[in-house]
């Protein structure tokens, strides 16, 4: 080991203690400074070219956002068929008996609150599937080095366009399946028995509506009871549509993204086992800076 010899560097001078003057003041404000932000990967860094979340990483969170929707509006739907199936039945229990005014009452409200509540969250559903529908179309081709087979113009108009979205809807959603798969794009799409499952309930849910529809316009007391049991099988129909869209949402996102954040751990150093014991230094060579 080499070390320069006694003398060879002389020490540095000694500098006198400053004054101090008081908080540093500037002429106009810094523009210096650490970004306010917790330690982070790197990549993650506001700023950077990849600080904009990537299409797997937006689909992971439309995903919760819409599966939660989802479940609900099937709660919902559920208990509004209830309550057209008890006002059905209560119908069929008038023919031959009088009905007590608060039973009248109360399955009136639940049914007017129930089927106000499944429109509206439905609206919001059919939105937010829709917009991780778009973003999962473009985060499972960029995946599979594919160009979608529709453009974004073409799966909104085969999504909410009436009765094209009947036929088109379903090979929208077969379309993602195969690109999600990985499979190739000389292959023919082939619907799973999931996709084949949404696609009948869709398609049911699609008739029961024009049916319960065109039944509000005719009169007589036999076609306001059958559309009564018309729209209890319309709100059946939806909480079997909204659940399987719910598990259909979460599979394709499952395979596009398999590694959750919940499941991730904080990075830490536990330990360090079979790496060598680093070398001690006995003696510090003169003239080193402390």
């Amino acid at each position: 080991m080499a070390s320069p010899p006694p003398g060879a560097i002389r020490p540095r001078p000694a500098r006198p203690a400053e004054r101090y003057d008081g908080p540093p003041s500037y002429h106009v404000p810094p523009r210096w400074g650490f970004p306010h932000l917790a330690w982070r990967v790197p990549t993650a860094v506001p700023g950077t070219p990849s600080g904009y979340p990537s299409p797997v990483e937006r689909v992971r969170v439309l995903h919760r956002n819409a599966v939660t929707i989802l479940w609900f509006i099937t709660g919902l739907a559920a208990i509004a068929a209830g309550a057209e199936f008890w006002r059905y039945a209560l119908l069929v229990m008038s023919r031959t008996s009088a009905l007590h005014a608060a039973t009248v009452a109360f399955s009136d409200a639940l049914e007017i609150i129930a089927s106000l509540l499944t429109v509206v969250f439905g609206l919001i559903g059919i939105a937010a599937t829709l917009w991780w529908l778009l973003v999962a179309r473009g985060a499972a081709a960029e995946a599979a080095g594919q160009e979608p087979a529709r453009s974004t113009r073409e799966v909104v108009a085969g999504v909410l366009v009436p009765g094209v979205n009947l036929v088109m809807a379903g090979s929208i959603v077969a379309e993602l399946e195969h690109l999600v798969l990985g499979r190739p794009p000389s292959r023919r799409p082939r619907p799973s028995r999931l996709v084949l499952a949404w696609w009948a309930a869709w398609v049911v849910n699609g008739v029961l509506m024009v049916l319960v529809i065109a039944w509000r316009f005719k009169d007589g007391v036999q076609a306001m009871a059958d559309a009564v049991l018309l729209t209890g099988l319309l709100n059946t129909s939806a909480a079997v549509l909204a659940g399987l869209s719910a598990v259909l949402v979460y599979r394709f996102t499952t395979l596009l993204a398999p590694v959750r954040p919940g499941r991730l751990r904080p990075l830490q150093v536990r330990s360090v086992k079979g790496a060598p014991a680093p070398e001690l230094r006995h003696a510090r060579p003169a003239g080193a800076a402390r």
